[in-house]
């Protein structure tokens, strides 16, 4: 059964800023800083994906060095790095999504987001879909399918990056009863930035339901998987009655490192889903569409 949806959930987005970082130890000081930032204006934080990579370089004990070199100095601090995020999220007393964390499946690398809970437990999500980068350069695994999670504020889903463009993979969570998708991204170019806000605009219409995406920003020379980062963080819901006219109930500056803020009402989504001009999430499986046949002329 879903969980129900207790009350109204404050989210907190960070515009991760990437930067020299020397050690875990290091990493889990940022951590501190960023989520002390904003533990008294959100019960869940959301970090980008791969932000702790930016300590690939230092764990592998050069600067700029290949990628494959960066992804096993990762993986074999795997450990450490997912307990400092741990660490973080039961000193600060909040829910947290510390981004993604690159780790070993058997002979496999995969890309998994701990959702963290404020007494240490823990239920991770994979990133199933791979890019070209990350399949082709830097040797990480398509992950497992699509779960969802139960929260005091009802179930949620997590669709990494890259499988937010593919509707079905946040569908599958919808279906599933999650009314409140995390999309942590990691994108280089405002190509990729486009990409990701525009499907979490779309999925966030066609499920009226919300995504939240938030990006890595910042330039990082000496790293081999995070050299650029460019994004903006966003909150969409619906573009319906009750909602903004774009679906947009919350937006950062982008490429800017900071906290956006957005208060969500799973009640909302069943105002809209009933009352709305459209019904999408209803519609969806009301009128499956077919495999296309060539249409004769006459």
């Amino acid at each position: 059964m879903t969980a129900p949806a207790a009350r109204t959930l404050r989210l907190g987005l960070l515009q991760y800023p990437v930067e020299r970082v020397g050690s875990v130890a290091a990493f889990g000081a940022k951590l501190d800083h960023w989520i002390a930032e904003a533990s008294d204006r959100a019960d869940l934080l959301v970090l980008p994906e791969y932000a702790c990579v930016e300590l690939g370089a230092a764990l592998a004990g050069r600067d700029a060095t290949d990628e494959p070199t960066e992804l096993a100095a990762m993986v074999a601090h795997a450990d450490p790095i997912l307990a400092a995020m741990r660490d973080a999220a039961i000193r600060h007393r909040v829910w947290l999504l510390p981004g993604t964390l690159p780790m070993r499946d058997g002979a496999r690398v995969v890309a998994r987001a701990p959702l963290i809970a404020p007494d240490g437990r823990m239920a991770m999500q994979e990133k199933r879909i791979m890019t070209r980068f990350e399949a082709e350069r830097w040797g990480v695994a398509p992950g497992a399918p699509p779960r969802v999670f139960d929260t005091p504020w009802g179930r949620i889903g997590i669709s990494i990056c890259y499988d937010v463009e593919f509707p079905k993979h946040v569908r599958a969570q919808v279906e599933a009863g999650a009314w409140l998708v995390l999309a942590p991204s990691c994108t280089d170019t405002p190509h990729g930035a486009t990409r990701i806000r525009i499907s979490a605009a779309a999925r966030a219409i066609e499920n009226q339901c919300y995504i939240a995406c938030t990006p890595t920003v910042g330039l990082a020379p000496w790293s081999a998987a995070l050299d650029v980062n460019r994004g903006q963080a966003a909150v969409f819901g619906p573009a319906d009655r009750g909602f903004p006219e774009d679906g947009v109930l919350a937006c950062g500056t982008p490429d800017q490192a900071g906290w956006v803020f957005c208060t969500l009402d799973p009640a909302r989504l069943d105002e809209v889903r009933e009352h709305g001009a459209v019904r999408n999430h209803r519609d969806w499986p009301r009128y499956p569409i077919p495999t296309p046949t060539p249409a004769e002329f006459a």
